[in-house]
C-alpha cells in the first residue's frame, strides 16, 4: 500500500478532510472578498454558495448588466449583494486591486476573466499588491487514500522558478499549512530521483533548499530533498530506497521542479485518484482564490475556506 496515515496529521477520515475544514470555518467571521468579473453562472453560484456557508461576504466587481444577465439566466438572485460596476474585465481587475489597497477587501477571487488579466493587475509595479515575497499558487488536495491534506506548489503561476523563487514558493506553502493547522509540516522537494545528480538541475536546487532550511532561510517546516514522488509519499518506497528522513513517506507539501510537473501531478491526482482540489495564490497583500474554468462550485467553496483560514491565521493571528 503506497499511502498510509501520518499519526500527526489533522484528524479526518480518508477523503473527508475538506468536510472537516469547512466545519472549522463555521466559527469564524466571513471575510470580504472581491469576486472579479464573475460574468458566468458558475462564478456567481460559487460566490453565493461560499457566502451561504458563512465563509465570505462577496463583493462582485464587473459590468452590472452582464452580472445581472448571468445571474438571471442561472436563476440566481443577487439581492443584497454588493456590486462595484466596472465596464470590462481589465477594469474589474484594476478596481478589485484598488479596493484591496484601500483596505475595503480582505481577499480576491477570480471570476470568468483570464488569469493573466487578474494577476497582471495584482503584480503590477506601483499599483498592484506586491510584497517582498514571490507570488505563488498552492493546491490543497484531499486524496481518498492519503489520509491528510496534500499541498502541491507551484502548479499554476511560476513556470520555471529560480532557486530564490523556490524559496518563496516553499515559504508560502508552509504558511498555508500552518493556517490549516499543520504546525510543523513536512516539505518534500521533488525531482525524478532522490540523489543529487549534476545532470539534473532540480536535484541540486533541492539540496540547496534543504541547506537554506538548515540556515533559517526557510522556516516552520522539515524540508528534505531531492525526493522522488514515490518516496515522498510512501513509507514503503522510502524504506526500499534506504532513505531515513522525517519527511520521506509522510510529506505534507510537495514542492515541484516547475509548473509543468506540478500541473500534471495535481491533475493526475484529481482525475485518476479521485482527489478533490482547491487552491489559492499567496505572496500578495491578500490571498487570491484562483479557480480554473473547469472548477465547479465545490472547489470554489473550499478555496474560499482556504482564503478565510489564511486571513484569520496570518493577518489576524488567530
Amino acid at each position: 500500500m503506497l499511502f498510509r496515515r501520518d499519526a500527526l496529521a489533522p484528524a479526518a477520515p480518508c477523503g473527508m478532510y475538506f468536510e472537516s475544514l469547512l466545519e472549522r470555518c463555521r466559527a469564524m467571521r466571513p471575510i470580504r472578498i472581491g469576486v472579479v468579473h464573475p460574468c458566468d453562472a458558475v462564478s456567481i453560484e460559487g460566490a453565493l454558495a461560499a457566502r451561504d456557508r458563512g465563509l465570505i461576504t462577496p463583493v462582485l466587481v464587473g459590468p452590472r448588466a452582464k452580472l445581472a444577465a448571468a445571474a438571471a439566466a442561472a436563476n440566481l438572485s443577487l439581492e443584497g449583494v454588493e456590486i462595484v460596476d466596472a465596464p470590462h474585465s481589465h477594469a474589474a481587475a484594476d478596481n478589485g486591486v484598488e479596493l484591496v489597497r484601500r483596505g475595503e477587501l480582505e481577499a480576491l477571487m477570480k471570476g470568468s476573466l483570464h488569469t493573466d488579466e487578474l494577476m497582471g493587475a495584482v503584480v503590477r509595479e506601483g499599483t498592484g499588491l506586491r510584497t517582498e515575497r514571490r507570488v505563488s499558487h498552492v493546491f490543497v488536495l484531499d486524496v481518498p487514500n492519503y489520509c491528510k491534506p496534500l499541498l502541491v506548489t507551484d502548479a499554476a503561476i511560476n513556470i520555471a522558478p529560480t532557486l530564490a523563487e523556490k524559496r518563496d514558493i516553499a515559504q508560502n506553502a508552509i504558511d498555508l499549512a500552518h493556517a490549516l493547522g499543520i504546525e510543523h509540516p513536512k516539505l518534500a522537494v521533488l525531482s525524478a530521483v532522490e540523489t543529487v545528480d549534476a545532470k539534473i538541475p532540480s536535484t541540486i536546487e533541492a539540496a540547496a533548499l534543504c541547506k537554506m532550511a538548515d540556515r533559517g532561510q526557510i522556516t516552520g517546516a522539515d524540508v528534505d530533498g531531492p525526493l522522488a514522488f514515490d518516496n515522498a509519499i510512501s513509507p514503503e518506497a522510502a524504506k526500499a530506497k534506504g532513505i531515513v528522513s522525517n519527511v520521506a513517506g509522510y510529506a505534507d507539501i510537495l514542492l515541484v521542479p516547475d509548473l509543468e510537473a506540478g500541473n500534471i501531478l495535481a491533475k493526475q491526482l484529481v482525475y485518476l485518484a479521485d482527489a478533490e482540489d482547491a487552491g489559492i495564490v499567496l505572496g500578495a497583500r491578500v490571498p487570491i482564490v484562483l479557480t480554473s474554468r473547469a472548477d465547479g462550485v465545490r472547489a470554489r467553496i473550499v478555496s474560499c475556506a482556504l482564503a478565510q483560514l489564511f486571513t484569520h491565521r496570518v493577518v489576524e493571528g488567530v
